[in-house]
């Protein structure tokens, strides 16, 4: 594996909250020339036919890395661009599946082992949800590892993908896939751009914290190691759970997400996708894992640049990067920044050629590409690193 020169991850942060995200591209890709990167940004990367499987892309956008629309551009209406927004969500294309029935490409559980749903109702409002329990759970404390899935996906879709669960049962972890509602949005996606949806306390947030507590109170979960991670919708929600629930959840995982605050409503939401918006200053560094392709036409790669900046706050963080290319032949960028007295912040995973897809998926579900490297098995490994200490336990807190 190849060593890179260490990335200044205070430059990279200083320069993705002043905006400069062309700047920002360049330096976390490794090249100080401008142009050849602006240009790549700019162009149009054709159709990757291993993205196929679901990967709902926006239909031909350039890359474009303007972090906000000038003052004077009309957008269009809001229910024009809630339409939009939700016809490019919905997956275009899929790999075929010969046939096979949705449980037919489901793994078999291992013996011992349950998939069972669930709900939660509270004053807030009720969701339904999967949760994964080992065939070694003994009632001894475990790690949790709630999952958000994507738009248009359901629990037992993003389990077959991710294989989290496979993963999860060699640990010895439980799972949980809390499921989006259709009346709460009619693509399944969690409604991160809403201001009531990304605070502690009230909205979708409080609804899936509580499925996490719910969950700790009827099995044995070592309150210290529980984690979220999710894809894009399910990504920008994940972060948003790390930093509203940080006495909760210990480190968080984001793939092809976007940054807290970058949206407050349908019109910012799509141009965040399209170009990266503001996030929320942050003051806390949350733990947290980022994968994202450089040829994502559905959320632009930069917004994985300004997850990065707001997860690492303004701590002096010493950077180390590499390259490499995974079994399927995709090449990443890897930088894993930690604090000068070593506590590891970030871990940022830059794919080459890939779109808006679960790098190292399975085809027996949607928005994977398989041939990369596993985001999954990588984000367990990120967060077996990574535990809250117990004074900061506040689990009884709203």
């Amino acid at each position: 594996m190849k060593r890179r020169a260490p990335i200044d991850m205070l430059e990279l942060t200083r320069l993705t909250r002043a905006g400069q995200l062309d700047q920002a591209m360049a330096l976390l890709r490794g090249t100080a020339q401008d142009r050849q990167n602006k240009d790549a940004l700019h162009s149009t990367p054709a159709f990757d036919t291993a993205n196929s499987a679901g990967v709902g892309q926006h239909p031909r956008l350039p890359l474009r890395v303007s972090p906000t629309p000038s003052i004077g551009i009309k957008l269009p209406a809001a229910d024009a661009l809630r339409g939009e927004l939700e016809r490019t969500l919905k997956p275009r294309f899929r790999i075929p599946r010969c046939a096979a029935s949705e449980a037919e490409s489901s793994p078999p559980l291992p013996v011992g082992a349950r998939f069972e749903l669930r709900n939660f109702t509270d004053l807030i409002g009720n969701r339904s949800y999967k949760l994964y329990i080992p065939a070694s759970y003994n009632g001894t404390a475990v790690p949790l590892i709630v999952m958000l899935h994507g738009c248009t996906q359901s629990p037992d879709d993003f389990a077959r993908g991710t294989r989290m669960n496979e993963l999860a049962e060699e640990r010895g972890w439980l799972v949980a896939w809390p499921a989006q509602s259709r009346t709460a949005n009619s693509s399944g996606c969690w409604n991160w751009f809403n201001p009531a949806d990304q605070q502690r306390g009230c909205g979708e947030p409080a609804l899936i914290a509580g499925i996490t507590r719910q969950i700790m109170r009827v099995f044995a979960v070592d309150p210290a190691r529980i984690y979220v991670a999710g894809l894009s919708a399910g990504g920008a929600m994940a972060v948003i759970l790390g930093a509203a629930y940080p006495d909760l959840y210990a480190a968080v995982g984001v793939h092809s997400g976007l940054a807290r605050g970058v949206a407050n409503d349908m019109p910012s939401a799509f141009s965040a996708m399209r170009s990266g918006g503001v996030p929320i200053a942050s003051s806390v560094a949350v733990p947290t894992i980022i994968f994202h392709g450089d040829a994502d036409t559905t959320v632009n790669p930069v917004n994985g640049l300004q997850v990065a900046a707001q997860a690492s706050a303004a701590e002096p963080l010493r950077t180390t990067s590499s390259d490499g290319s995974s079994e399927g032949g995709l090449g990443w960028t890897r930088h894993v920044a930690a604090t000068i007295g070593g506590r590891p912040i970030l871990e940022q995973w830059l794919l080459h050629g890939v779109g808006h897809a679960w790098s190292g998926g399975s085809v027996a579900g949607s928005f994977v590409e398989p041939r990369g490297p596993d985001a999954s098995r990588a984000m367990l490994n990120f967060f077996a690193k990574h535990s809250i200490e117990p004074a900061s336990h506040r689990h009884d807190a709203a």
